[in-house]
């Protein structure tokens, strides 16, 4: 092969790369800057492109879409003095090409090291347990520190996440006991509470079954009573009723005859238990009393013979 020869498969190749360098596909969600002769020139969006060969030159690409970047762990000092080691996750996205590519060398390690000083002056204004509890205070005050570095980088930083936030061993066991002890505590106070409500529940249920029982006695009396009144008031009329009969059967004819007999009758009854019952003879003081009451019932009995079927019933 002749030197010509050599000569010419060089310039072809030449020729070839330096026509392929003149096209240029930017993907989506990239840009490419563009530099003329060392000095930039425009922003290649999502694309084809054509550049002029040995003129032009892809100086940085750039992408896009939202970054998420890993915080390493670092050591910060709490406002009570605790050594805790906390990380987290930066998220990002690039929104001027230009600003990115000449505004500062490396943006990634930029916002990391903003992200790093501004989590350890957040945590030094925290004690321990507000550490845990202000996670969206200190994500927010990266967020807003960061993104305010880097608005003349061309960088907008969306959010910032701390994942762990890890004290001293020594630390972790005096928490543990303390939330063990705050556990107990909750623990007492919980059953202290369901035994004076059982108390409540049963002074209750005591309270209820007295005044169940006593309304029951109450009804129970009034029941009585009304029946009481009841009977006493179907007494009342039936003895008035007897009285009335009584009366109409005295006032008819031979009516006080029948009276005084009956009188006589149960007169000499009792007077005759009386002889059974005791041994000593009963005489009555005056003997004409006896004289006056046979001679009573033998007067009656004679005007009764004839008249007895005129007699009322008693």
């Amino acid at each position: 092969m002749t030197a010509s020869t050599i000569i010419l498969i060089g310039l072809v190749i030449f020729l070839l790369i330096a026509f392929l360098s003149t096209f240029k596909v930017v993907p989506q969600r990239s840009a490419y800057i563009v530099e003329r002769l060392g000095k930039y020139s425009r922003t290649l969006e999502a694309g084809f492109h054509i550049l002029i060969p040995f003129i032009d030159k892809i100086a940085y690409k750039q992408n896009q879409k939202e970054q998420a970047i890993d915080v390493a762990p670092q050591i910060c000092i709490t406002k009570d003095n605790i050594a805790v080691e906390v990380d987290g996750v930066l998220y990002l996205q690039v929104i001027d090409p230009q600003k990115a590519s000449y505004g500062i060398d490396n943006y990634k390690f930029a916002v990391i090291q903003i992200s790093q000083t501004t989590m350890r002056s957040v945590i030094g204004k925290m004690e321990l347990d507000k550490t845990f509890e202000e996670r969206e205070t200190v994500n927010g005050s990266i967020v807003e520190a960061v993104d305010k570095a880097s608005d003349s980088w061309g960088i907008k930083v969306s959010r910032y996440e701390v994942k762990n936030i890890s004290p001293p061993q020594s630390i972790k066991d005096a928490m543990e006991k303390q939330m063990r002890a705050e556990r107990e505590k909750r623990a007492l106070i919980a059953e202290s509470e369901g035994d004076k409500q059982a108390k409540i529940n049963r002074a209750e249920g005591d309270k209820q079954e007295a005044i169940a029982r006593s309304e029951g006695e109450k009804q129970r009396r009034m029941n009585e009573a009304a029946g009481t009144a009841a009977e006493i008031e179907m007494v009342a009329v039936a003895t008035a009723k007897g009285i009335r009969e009584i009366a109409l059967s005295i006032n008819e004819e031979g009516g006080m005859n029948a009276v005084n007999l009956r009188i006589a009758e149960q007169y000499l009854t009792e007077f005759g238990k009386l002889a059974k019952l005791n041994n000593t003879m009963i005489v009555p003081a005056d003997l004409s009393d006896i004289a006056g009451v046979i001679t009573s019932i033998t007067s009656v009995l004679n005007k009764t013979k004839p008249e007895s079927s005129l007699l009322p019933k008693l």
